[in-house]
Formats: C-alpha cells, sequence, structure tokens
C-alpha cells in the first residue's frame, strides 16, 4: 500500500510549544507513524542518553494512505497547522509518496540502546545488548504507536515512576501507547497493570511489547477506551504523558481514579503550560510532591493533600 509521508518543517522561538501543537494535530488527525525530528540537548549524567542524530531542520513527519479518506485528513493537517501562524509557528509542508515498508522501518536506524536511568535499559528489538549486573532492561518495538522512551517526557515520566513506585502498587497508564510505561511499572513490581488509549493500534503494540518482555497477561488490562468510562476503581499510581491541553481536561477523572495516599505522574508539559496545570491540580486539591524538567519539558508528581482532623 501507498502513504503519503506528510513532513511540517517549522521554524520558531518556541521550539517545545510548536513541537507539543504539531504533534497534537497530527495524531487527533489519526496521522500515523509520527516522528519528531528535533534536535536535543543531552541530558543530565545518569538520567539518559542521546539517541538520535541531530537533524539539520526541526519537523514533525507522519503518514496518511494514499485514497480518499487521507486526502481528507491530508486538507484537515493542512488547515490546522495553517492556524498555528497565530502563535508565531511558521510551517512548511512537504510530501512525498512511499512505500509502506519504507516508513514503518527506516527510522529504526537511529534508535539505540538507551539508559533511562542508571539501571533501566530500553532496547529496540532489533539492538544487541549484554546487560550488565543489576539492569532491568526494557525490550521494545514501538511499531506505529508513540513511545520510545528518547523523548525528555517519557524519559521524566520514568525517572519519576522508580521513585514513586513500590512492589504491590496498582498502576494505570492513560495513553499507554508502546506500552513502555506499563513495562516499566511491572519491573518496578507493580502488580497489576491498566493501559488505555484511544487508538486501537497502541493497543495492539503495547500488547505486543508486554508480551516481548514476559510481563503476566493475568496481571494487565489494555483497553481501547477512554478515562471518563473506566469504572472509578482505585490506583496506587496513574500515569498520563500526553498534552498539558489532554492533562488539564482528564485531572479530575485522574483524582476519582487515584487510591488514598496514591501518586499521580504527568509529563508531556511544556514549561509555558506548567502554571496553568499548578492552577487547576490547585483546584482539586493536589500538591506537587516532585517535580523534574529538561529543556522545555517538565514532568510532576503529584498527590491530593491530606488534612488533619480537627
Amino acid at each position: 500500500m501507498k502513504f503519503r509521508e506528510v513532513k511540517a518543517v517549522f521554524s520558531t522561538h518556541e521550539i517545545s510549544l510548536a513541537e507539543e501543537l504539531i504533534s497534537d494535530i497530527f495524531f487527533s488527525c489519526g496521522v500515523k507513524g509520527v516522528v519528531c525530528n528535533i534536535p536535543l540537548t543531552e541530558p543530565d549524567e545518569g538520567f539518559g542518553t542521546q539517541t538520535l542524530v541531530p537533524p539539520d531542520e526541526y519537523s514533525i513527519v507522519g503518514y496518511v494512505p494514499c485514497n480518499d479518506t487521507g486526502a481528507l485528513l491530508f486538507a484537515e493537517v493542512k488547515r490546522r497547522l495553517a492556524g498555528l501562524s497565530e502563535f508565531n509557528i511558521n510551517i512548511h509542508v512537504d510530501t512525498v509518496t512511499v512505500d509502506e515498508s519504507d516508513w514503518e522501518n527506516a527510522w529504526k536506524e537511529f534508535f539505540h540502546v538507551t539508559h533511562i536511568t542508571p539501571d533501566i535499559v530500553i532496547k529496540p528489538e532489533w539492538r544487541d545488548y549484554t546487560p550488565s549486573p543489576g539492569d532491568r532492561v526494557i525490550h521494545l518495538d514501538p511499531g506505529m504507536a508513540f513511545g520510545t522512551g528518547t523523548h525528555p517526557s517519557t524519559a521524566m515520566c520514568i525517572r519519576l515512576m522508580d521513585r514513586h513506585i513500590t512492589p504491590g502498587m496498582r498502576f494505570l497508564d492513560v495513553g499507554t501507547g508502546s506500552g513502555i510505561l506499563m513495562i516499566t511499572a511491572a519491573l518496578l513490581g507493580a502488580s497489576y497493570l491498566k493501559g488505555i488509549d484511544n487508538d486501537e493500534t497502541a493497543v495492539f503494540v503495547a500488547r505486543t511489547n508486554l508480551d516481548k518482555n514476559r510481563v503476566d497477561s493475568k496481571a494487565t488490562d489494555l483497553a481501547f477506551t477512554t478515562l471518563n468510562t473506566l469504572p472509578p476503581d482505585p490506583y496506587h499510581c496513574i500515569a498520563a504523558n500526553i498534552i498539558a491541553q489532554v492533562i488539564l481536561d482528564i485531572l479530575e477523572d485522574i483524582k476519582k481514579r487515584l487510591a488514598p495516599g496514591g501518586v499521580a505522574i504527568l509529563s508531556g508539559i511544556v514549561t509555558d503550560h506548567e502554571q496553568e496545570i499548578i492552577e487547576r491540580l490547585q483546584t482539586l486539591d493536589f500538591e506537587v510532591a516532585e517535580r523534574l524538567t529538561q529543556e522545555e519539558w517538565v514532568a510532576l508528581a503529584v498527590r491530593v493533600k491530606t488534612h488533619a482532623e480537627g
């Protein structure tokens, strides 16, 4: 099958904001195989390693089928991208027709073994790696789903999970993508894993990756659904590595499903939207337990405030 590669090349003073807004347009329009070609600075020592060759230009790339549906999707993407000029984001859209096999595998050349923490390692299925003593290895093939672990938002999310998840916890992953956070939670000893996504492809990819990592299927549940449709069962840790606007929309639903003393880990937030998130958290009686930053991205671990009686 033929696909149209859609490449949104952009220039702006607010790189992270542009990345967030363009990616949101691609995902919400149903564009597949989305890749962010954004040069990253080296993270702090022991935090993670840069795995992508710095691109010559800032761009977001995705793919739509070469059919009538794809033509409609492409027209909608172009219309919405044009609207970003109000944020002083200048965008030029390039397109080229490719075979499915060409785009599904080309990006793998740039995805290497990555240490997210000193002992949590992400290993692409097509790379060789000999673990060191104590390594906890995540075997991953993201396929068409979002989530390789190399992006600052995902890396910070994993780092916070490493600090806040203890054995026996019930874990909920909102927007599971490749399943990388569910696998991390399993490595950290969570006893039950629930993952949801509004993309059926992501649910399939996540299940495949959970199986690759031999995560007990009896202790996991994956669903093609949204958070507001889930029963209000309690979870000790809820992760949402999405974008700020979606986090704002679901915070109340997160609170309803957070067990007493539980922690919510929120990532995918650009610094320009952090204050808006903080204000919403305060109205819902959350407090920030820990904050991480990398470049212009922020990740928060939050808990519901406890009030002394009397």
